[in-house]
């Protein structure tokens, strides 16, 4: 059995699968279990070793294994994501693949449907090839929950699976992406003292407090990180995307809480940043709580190194002469950080990701298919 793989893009998009931490409970578009059940169908269809492994409940993982016919010497994951972001306002249309010239539309095209799809046709041409690899065990593992905790790829870590190489599928737009930044989502707390709207003066507004961290973080830290720089990522970031506090008008608010999402390279930890963050404040003269927003989840940086042998074979079938690196975070950390050198790979934009229209170049799903074959069928 052979995959044409723009007619299965075309069926994935129109499968939803939007991670349930981007829609209210009860969407009937929640959850990753349609392409997961989807793609366990054809993968079994196509002669390969099918298991689903329960991540959370009703949200599972899918490995499906082309199983060497010698001894097993190596084993390569090539690891898309089954979920998709999503809102509420989000139309049905998104979810109706549309083809208008260059361009395949549809939620999930290039994040990472594509990269499913791609990889997905890459093994099933091995399937059905004589000779293919005799040592080299290839698994497609479908990740659960990437657009929120990474649960899959943490299970898949914490589970302990060996492997020479992990593949993540990501639209890099058909390079080989061997760094990328981390994510250090930080809580700040700013507190004060309730009154009466209409005496101020008997409180202390724990908002006008948080505005002062804020512009703290924005102009003097934010500069301070310029002045940082890595190779391939060049400098860490910080944004302030969410501000709460307050219950209403005529309360002077004891509380104001801010999120913080600090971009992290190579070389910084998460303890290192809110020891900073805390000194930052210190010596502002602002009071501020400085605390890990998911404490159990840490996202650091990933450096894989480029000079590994599967890794510049993987560069050369994609006609590339230096590694890259991404500012965004993906499951490839997690997976390296479980002790599998890890790169990403995959068709499409990252701009186009997470957009109202999001789409592909259906040719590139094309390109990606025979990069990555041909990668496949060099392994021994």
């Amino acid at each position: 059995m052979t995959t044409d793989p723009i007619k299965l893009l075309c069926e994935l998009i129109a499968l939803p699968s939007v991670n349930p931490a981007c829609l209210p409970d009860g969407d009937p578009r929640v959850g990753e279990h349609r392409v997961v059940d989807y793609m366990a169908a054809q993968a079994a269809r196509a002669g390969l070793d099918v298991d689903l492994e329960e991540v959370l409940p009703g949200r599972r993982n899918l490995m499906a294994r082309l199983t060497p016919p010698g001894r097993l010497h190596n084993r390569i994951l090539l690891a898309p994501h089954a979920d998709t972001v999503g809102d509420p306002g989000l139309g049905e249309q998104s979810f109706r693949p549309t083809i208008q010239g260059r361009r395949l539309y549809g939620r999930g095209a290039c994040d990472t449907k594509g990269s499913v799809a791609a990889m997905f046709a890459a093994i099933t041409h091995l399937a059905c090839r004589r000779p293919r690899p005799q040592h080299t065990e290839i698994v497609l593992a479908l990740l659960v929950d990437e657009e929120h905790h990474q649960s899959g790829s943490r299970f898949l870590a914490r589970r302990g699976i060996k492997a020479n190489l992990a593949i993540v599928g990501e639209p890099t737009a058909l390079q080989v992406v061997t760094t990328h930044k981390g994510a250090c989502w930080t809580t700040l707390e700013t507190r004060g003292r309730a009154s009466h709207g209409s005496c101020p003066r008997l409180g202390l507004n724990a908002i006008l407090a948080m505005s002062r961290a804020v512009e703290v973080v924005e102009s003097e830290y934010a500069r301070r990180l310029e002045t940082r720089r890595h190779p391939l990522l060049g400098s860490p970031t910080v944004n302030t995307g969410v501000i709460r506090g307050g219950s209403q008008p005529n309360i002077v608010p004891d509380r104001c809480t801010a999120l913080l999402d600090r971009r992290t390279v190579p070389g910084e930890t998460n303890p290192q940043v809110h020891q900073e963050l805390r000194a930052l404040f210190r010596d502002s003269g602002v009071s501020v709580i400085v605390r890990p927003t998911y404490p159990d989840k840490p996202c650091p940086p990933l450096e894989t190194d480029p000079g590994l042998p599967l890794v510049r074979d993987l560069m050369r079938c994609a006609r590339q002469r230096h590694p890259l690196g991404a500012d965004f975070f993906s499951d490839a950390s997690v997976l390296s950080h479980g002790g599998i050198p890890s790169v990403l790979f995959g068709p499409g934009s990252i701009r186009q990701a997470h957009t109202a229209d999001e789409w592909i170049e259906w040719k590139s799903v094309l390109h990606a298919t025979e990069i990555l074959r041909r990668f496949l069928l060099s392994l021994p």
